[in-house]
C-alpha cells in the first residue's frame, strides 16, 4: 500500500476487511501489510492501527524521507509509526532516505516478514491460548452435566483451534481427577467439539483443590511458551479440600484463572480460585440453564486482557 496524508487512517481501517475469509485469507497464515509512506500523515493513526493489530495484522512501515517544511507545520504525531506497529522496538519500521534507496530495503524487509516467530500481531486473543476447562463432575451436578458441556462447547467455539492457534484441554473431577483430553489432542474445531460431547459424567464428591493441582501437572506443564495459559473452573458446590494453596500456585505459574459457580458453589472459594480482579474473573449463577450468559463476558475479558498488553 502506498499513500500519504489523511489517507492513512482510511486505509488502516480498511485493512481488517481486506484480510477476510471472503478475500481468500487463510487460517493459520500470518497477515502482513507493508505500508509505504512518502510524506508524513496529518491525521492520527492510533485507533485505526489498533483495529488492524487486534485483527492479527502485522503492519510494516517503510517511510520514505521525512516530513518537509510544510508537513512539519501540520504534523499531528511525529512518532506515528510507533503508534501503528505491533512492537515499538524498530522491527516493524524501515526508514529509507529516498525513493532511489528503496531497493536496499527489500532484502531486510523480506527477512523480517519471513521471521514468523516475531510477527507478534498474528497472535490475537482468539488464537494464542492454552485453555483448560476444570469440570465438576460431582453427584450434585447430575442431569445438568450436559448443560455444563454445552457451556464448554460454546466458549470453545469462539476460538481459532489448531496446534499453532488456541489449544483446549479438559479435566473432570470428583474426589479424583480424570484427563478428558489434552492440549493439542484435537487440532480442529469440529473434532474438539465432538470430543466435548463425548465426555461421560462421573459422579462423586468435590475436591476442587486437587483438581487444580492435577490440571497444572497434566496440562499446564505441557503448555507452549508462546501461549497464554487460561484455566476455567466450573463447580456447583463447596470443595472438600483447600483451594487456596493450589489456586495460588497456578497464579504464580502465570495461569489466568476464571471461576464459574452454580447453585451451591462457595463464593469465597470462587474468589480464591479467580485471578484478580475477582469481578472480571469470577461469576456466579443460581441455575445451570443460565450458564450461557457468561460466554460473551468471558470472551470479552480474555480479549480485553490480551489487547491491553504492553507493545514495547
Amino acid at each position: 500500500f502506498t499513500f500519504m496524508k489523511q489517507l492513512v487512517c482510511f486505509l488502516l481501517f480498511k485493512l481488517s476487511a481486506y484480510f477476510s475469509d471472503a478475500n481468500g485469507n487463510r487460517g493459520g497464515a500470518p497477515n502482513v501489510a507493508v505500508v509505504l509512506v512518502d510524506g508524513w500523515p496529518t491525521d492520527k493513526v492510533d485507533e485505526a492501527s489498533r483495529l488492524a493489530r487486534e485483527s492479527g495484522i502485522n503492519i510494516f512501515f517503510v517511510t520514505i524521507e521525512g516530513p518537509d517544511d510544510n508537513e512539519k507545520q501540520n504534523l499531528v504525531e511525529a512518532n506515528f509509526v510507533d503508534k501503528a506497529v505491533c512492537r515499538t522496538n524498530g522491527f516493524f519500521s524501515l526508514p529509507v532516505t529516498s525513493w532511489f534507496a528503496l531497493r536496499k530495503a527489500v532484502q531486510p524487509l523480506v527477512k523480517r516478514v519471513c521471521d514468523t516467530d516475531r510477527l507478534v500481531c498474528s497472535k490475537t486473543c482468539l488464537n494464542a491460548n492454552d485453555i483448560a476447562f476444570v469440570i465438576d463432575g460431582s453427584s450434585s451436578v447430575d442431569g445438568n452435566f450436559r448443560t455444563v458441556l454445552q457451556f464448554v462447547a460454546n466458549v470453545t467455539r469462539e476460538f481459532e483451534i489448531s496446534d499453532t492457534d488456541t489449544r483446549v484441554g479438559a479435566v473432570q473431577y470428583t474426589y479424583e481427577q480424570r484427563l478428558e483430553f489434552a492440549f493439542g489432542q484435537y487440532n480442529n474445531k469440529n473434532e474438539l467439539l465432538n470430543a466435548i460431547k463425548r465426555v461421560n459424567y462421573w459422579s462423586g464428591g468435590t475436591s476442587t483443590g486437587a483438581a487444580i493441582t492435577y490440571t497444572a501437572e497434566q496440562l499446564f506443564s505441557k503448555s507452549k511458551p508462546n501461549k497464554r495459559k487460561i484455566m476455567i473452573v466450573i463447580t456447583d458446590g463447596r470443595s472438600y479440600d483447600d483451594v487456596r494453596a493450589p489456586a495460588l500456585a497456578v497464579h504464580r505459574q502465570g495461569v489466568i484463572a476464571y471461576s464459574i459457580g452454580i447453585a451451591w458453589a462457595a463464593q469465597d472459594e470462587l474468589e480464591y480460585i479467580a485471578t484478580d480482579p475477582d469481578k472480571e474473573h469470577s461469576f456466579f449463577v443460581d441455575e445451570f440453564d443460565n450458564l450461557y450468559k457468561f460466554v460473551p463476558k468471558i470472551i470479552h475479558n480474555i480479549c480485553q486482557e490480551f489487547n491491553s498488553q504492553p507493545r514495547n
